[in-house]
């Protein structure tokens, strides 16, 4: 919703204060520029990215439209998620606890958090270093070295749309004047017409300029930034579950590593110790 107002804005804002100064909006309708920009940007974009890539950047863009970032009720889900993974290896045998985390579909604890669950990713992390914590072999350190590289590598896979998003702005000013150079070749074809007639072809050449730096800077670029807003949010759930696991690794209680968990969220959406709290003590009580 917010990337569909923003555009309304600026759209209104352009076309009215150009109208507003006399100038004529049939001049802007030149249907053959538009093709040859976004044409050549789209095809440029699939030149440049793999297909899957490719296919992330339309996910990603829906995202960005949607929206779709954790809310705080998601975060909270998380921390009792991990409340109850921890109290399970804090107080069962090694046997019972990888019942849950090697068939985390099948598993009750898991199965509590549906939403949570649609996010594959999410949960092969937090199975992958709840297996590691119960061997026992590994040392916090070590651990926490591994869970970072691993973010990295998460979030450079999730911000791949994003960069081909912004390369796809970057190019799109010098495809507008690749647009404007054609009109311009068109309107030298016509020098035998009168003023009139070339008047209208070199400002239907120079919509091209006009043309690519707008959608350039006033759209895909936007769009490529709320995309990496949305990603980042996304991927933070990461970080609050590697913080929440490495305080238990070092020999926090399950309610304390909570709060190591809890203080790496944005203040926007942190939730308080009290709610944080309440929810652990239902879930554990449901359990």
């Amino acid at each position: 919703m917010g990337i569909l107002v923003g555009l309304i804005v600026t759209l209104s804002c352009l076309l009215g204060g150009f109208v507003a100064m006399g100038g004529h909006l049939a001049v802007l309708v030149q249907p053959f520029e538009y093709v040859i920009i976004l044409g050549s940007s789209i095809g440029t974009f699939l030149v440049a990215n793999p297909t899957k890539v490719v296919k992330d950047t339309g996910k990603a863009v829906m995202e960005a439209f949607k929206n779709k970032v954790p809310t705080q009720n998601d975060y909270l889900k998380v921390l009792a998620l991990l409340h109850q993974l921890m109290r399970e290896m804090r107080s069962k045998s090694r046997g019972e606890v990888e019942a849950h985390i090697d068939e985390p579909k099948e598993s009750p604890i898991f199965q509590a958090y549906p939403e949570l669950m649609k996010d594959e990713a999410l949960v092969h992390f937090i199975c992958d270093y709840c297996r590691l914590i119960i061997i026992g072999n590994a040392r916090p350190h070590e651990i926490e070295s591994l869970m970072e590289e691993e973010i990295q590598t998460i979030s450079s896979d999730r911000l791949k749309p994003k960069n081909a998003l912004q390369d796809m702005a970057d190019g799109l000013p010098a495809l507008g004047i690749v647009a404007a150079v054609l009109g311009v070749i068109k309107a030298m074809g016509a020098l035998d017409q009168s003023p009139e007639v070339l008047g209208h072809l070199i400002g239907a050449a120079l919509v091209g300029t006009f043309a690519g730096i707008f959608f350039s800077y006033g759209v895909v670029g936007p769009i490529a930034t709320k995309v990496k807003s949305v990603r980042e949010r996304n991927i933070r759930v990461f970080v609050i579950v590697r913080s929440t696991l490495i305080a238990y690794m070092n020999g926090a209680i399950p309610q304390v590593a909570l709060e190591y968990g809890r203080k790496t969220i944005s203040a926007y959406d942190r939730p308080s110790i009290d709610q944080v709290e309440t929810e652990t003590i239902g879930a554990g009580a449901g359990a």
